[in-house]
């Protein structure tokens, strides 16, 4: 009995629990995720635009509204000194915390300002604070764009329009030539598109040309 509850102490002792708290300086690396000190962590139910992530107005024009985030996080929580209650590692490797600022939940403003979505496939606690933001055209709320998730199924995939009005695929090829590529065309179906690089959807030709594109030539 004495040698089981010496392996069993020794099996807890082995064990590398989750740190209940941790606490540093912020470096916002996009609207749900920060560095504090040297860990990387994913805010806990919130999901943001990604950086690069495009909204559309009601006029068609597409901005980086993730990019935009990005920076809000950056003015708002950039270099404070943060405390994080550790709930979680993602499949990611990425700690899962609650991180408050000066007494503010860091997730909690990101979605009342309209800077992200709640993530209610893991928590519903900012789901009031979203809707309420929804209300009020907060945000990314004042604008057109599909939710982070599915934007990064599209992203890794670079070959299914997001939006099924608009399916024009805008590449920028080798040697920096923006040519746009209209379905049914030769090159479309092989053609994905790579928003890390700049490359975009259009809605139109006539947006793809204003915005510096050229047809492509077969």
């Amino acid at each position: 009995m004495l040698k089981i509850c010496s392996w069993f102490a020794l099996i807890l002792m082995m064990a590398s629990p989750l740190r209940a708290e941790i606490l540093g300086k912020v470096r916002v690396i996009d609207g749900d995720t920060i560095d504090v000190g040297q860990t990387r962590i994913r805010l806990h139910g919130i999901d943001a635009p990604e950086r690069g992530q495009p909204c559309s107005t009601l006029t068609g024009q597409n901005w980086a509204c993730g990019d935009w985030v990005t920076r809000q996080m950056r003015d708002g929580f950039g270099g404070a000194e943060a405390r994080c209650a550790v709930l979680d590692i993602d499949r990611y490797g990425r700690t899962v915390a609650r991180c408050m600022v000066n007494g503010t939940d860091m997730a909690r403003k990101a979605v009342q300002q309209g800077w992200a979505y709640a993530y209610r496939k893991y928590s519903m606690d900012y789901d009031l604070d979203e809707k309420a933001a929804f209300r009020a055209d907060v945000g990314i709320h004042g604008f057109t764009l599909q939710s982070p998730g599915r934007y990064r199924l599209t992203r890794i995939r670079g070959r299914v329009a997001p939006d099924p009005k608009c399916r024009i695929k805008g590449n920028i090829n080798s040697k920096g030539a923006r040519i746009y590529h209209m379905p049914g065309r030769a090159f479309y179906e092989r053609t994905g598109i790579r928003a890390e690089k700049g490359e975009r959807w259009f809605c139109s030709e006539a947006q793809a040309r204003a915005s510096g594109w050229r047809a492509a030539r077969s």
